[in-house]
């Protein structure tokens, strides 16, 4: 690294990360003011305030922000060095525009791979922590109340129940039906459904299986009750509520080949997801090199108008993200596409 690399490198990735300190540490303060009533009405404990749930929501405010504060901070510092000619004397030394472009490339490239880290591997179990606390001192307890619950469970197998309280983990009326060429061949009935904790199985009590073949059906009939092993488990009727959040990739990755052969709906949002998380650190780089487009000129007016281009152009950004996201969660485009 050359001595202007160096200094461009430091910084970019100074006035970056003041940039995000400041965001972050402004949007604790309001989320602060708006759930402190939760807070004394739930009685959560001043420790677990700040270890489990701010200590965990900071580093997700900081790598959410991360694409729009490095393109924010790159106008700032950057429309800065262009109003003290500094970019002009750096291109009146024979420096080349694409040259300049390096040391950019090489911050935001930091960037993107500690993003890459804490999406991928390092916030997800941040985010069990802090939503495990914010589902019992600030959202309202949740109760699965879906009826008639169908679900495969593996491949020409369906499973199906009637009701299910999470709180007991007892599925009512419960049956299990296997298919093949399109044909019904064996069902299994039960009047209830229970996890059992220690075993880490389902016992199915008073069930009876029937088999159905050419000649003739076959009953059996049990009053009693078994354990078994269905690929169904308590997590899957528990809250969704941002789940995907607490996903590594390669957990991410197996969620979305467990729900796609499931044939179950949802799975847009932790397609997006993953898309996400790959597509951010390319986003990190685009971003601060159209931040140094957008500000290298000398300006007359000094440093605002092309500070206000920056946050009209973040502005759109975020329009096209929540646009895109929203209409890739109906099912109306592509979740790759929508993301990138």
């Amino acid at each position: 690294m050359k001595i202007l690399d160096k200094y461009l490198v430091k910084r970019f990735l100074k006035t970056y990360f003041f940039a995000v300190l400041v965001i972050v540490l402004i949007i604790m303060v309001i989320d602060f003011v708006e759930k402190n009533d939760d807070f004394i009405q739930k009685k959560a404990p001043m420790r677990a305030i700040l270890l489990s749930y701010y200590a965990n929501l900071a580093p997700y405010w900081a790598n959410y922000i991360s694409p729009l504060m490095i393109f924010i901070s790159t106008v700032f510092f950057t429309a800065q060095m262009a109003a003290h000619s500094e970019i002009v004397a750096i291109l009146s030394s024979g420096t080349s525009f694409r040259r300049l472009m390096v040391p950019y490339i090489m911050g935001a490239s930091v960037i993107a791979v500690l993003s890459f880290a804490m999406v991928g591997w390092i916030l997800p179990r941040a985010n069990k922590v802090r939503l495990a606390f914010e589902s019992v001192y600030i959202n309202d307890k949740f109760y699965f109340s879906d009826r008639d619950f169908h679900t495969a469970v593996a491949p020409n197998t369906y499973a199906y129940m009637s009701s299910y309280n999470n709180e007991t983990k007892i599925g009512y009326d419960f049956t299990l039906e296997k298919i093949a060429d399109n044909k019904l061949i064996e069902k299994l009935s039960a009047k209830r459904i229970q996890w059992n904790d220690s075993t880490k199985r389902w016992k199915i009590s008073d069930y009876k299986i029937r088999t159905l073949g050419i000649m003739k059906d076959k009953m059996v009939y049990n009053i009693a009750s078994k354990d078994t092993v269905i690929n169904l488990s308590p997590t899957d009727f528990e809250s969704n509520r941002n789940v995907y959040e607490t996903f590594t990739i390669p957990e991410l990755q197996e969620k979305i080949a467990l729900i796609r052969s499931r044939g179950a709906e949802g799975i847009e949002s932790f397609q997006i997801e993953f898309y996400q998380r790959i597509a951010t650190p390319f986003a990190v780089i685009i971003l601060s090199l159209m931040g140094l487009i957008v500000s290298a000129r000398k300006a007359r007016g000094g440093v605002g108008f092309q500070i206000a281009i920056g946050f009209v152009l973040a502005f759109v950004y975020i329009l096209f993200y929540i646009m895109s996201k929203g209409i890739a969660e109906s099912g109306n485009m592509p979740p790759i596409l929508a993301v990138w």
